[in-house]
This record gives C-alpha cells, structure tokens and sequence, in this order.
C-alpha cells in the first residue's frame, strides 16, 4: 500500500488570523485540466475565499486559479464557483452547524494529495478586533521568550 504524499500548493494565511478554526475537512475539488496545471505552478489565491452550500451540493467562492499560459481556449474563468466533492451526510452536517450556530466555511489549504487535488476546508467561527489583538500579543510574546532563551545558551 503507497502512501499518498501531501504537497501544499497554497495556505490561507489570512483565515487563521480572522477566524477561529473550530473543525478540518478534506474535500475533493471539481476543475479542470488547464486549472490543474495552473495549480501545479502554484498559481492560485486563497485570501477572500469562502465555502457556500446551495442545493445540498458545496461550493468553493472567491478561489482565484489564474489562467494556465498555454491554455488559450480551453481556460476558465479564474473566479468561478468550484464544486467542492464531499459525502453527502458530512455536507448536510456542515449546513445545519453553518444554520443555528452562525458559523463559515472556509477554504483553509489546497494541496496535491498523491495525484489529486484536495482543499482544506475549516468550520469557523469570526474574530473580533480584541481577539486578533490577543491572538497577536500572544504570538509575540512566545517569540520573545524564545529569542531570550537562544540568546542564554
């Protein structure tokens, strides 16, 4: 039995700092040829991205793939709307906790699961100002303990 090897193509920076990450999926992503190897290059944007649920099926928003340069016509739009491939039962979980509990769907990572493309996707919940303001005193604070003890040895 191979083991597949996980390669991140792009992290979400930017949803680690505004949201809290309370749950992980893995979720296959619908794309097409030229998008695949626009990915490969490492070619896509996940800052303002977010995941919606419409008719029982997900889909990922805002995901930027830029166009593939030797694509011509057979590119897409880098913006559109991407099929997100879950089991139906883990997708109808996720919408009644994003329902009663007011919470988001964000695309976290996307990566190459061996062969296969593969995206991150985290059940959040947003920050206020005064948490990222704790969130970021605290970082800085395990930075600074961890320069005095380098600088001690």
């Amino acid at each position: 039995m191979e083991k597949s090897v996980v390669k991140i193509i792009a992290p979400n920076k930017k949803a680690y700092h505004d949201y809290f990450v309370l749950e992980k999926y893995e979720a296959g992503i619908e794309l097409f040829g030229t998008e695949v190897k626009s990915l490969r290059q490492g070619a896509v944007n996940l800052k303002d991205s977010y995941c919606e649920i419409k008719n029982g099926e997900l889909f990922a928003l805002g995901v930027h793939i830029s166009p593939y340069e030797k694509g011509n016509i057979f590119n897409r739009a880098p913006l559109r709307p991407k099929k997100l491939l879950m089991h139906k039962r883990e997708i109808i979980r996720l919408f009644s906790k994003v329902k009663e509990d007011g919470l988001t769907l964000i695309p976290l990572s996307i990566y190459f699961s061996g062969s296969r493309v593969k995206v991150e996707v985290g059940l959040c919940k947003g920050k206020k100002l005064y948490d990222k303001r704790d969130t970021d005193a605290k970082r800085q604070a395990e930075r600074d303990i961890d320069r005095t003890m380098k600088e001690r040895r």
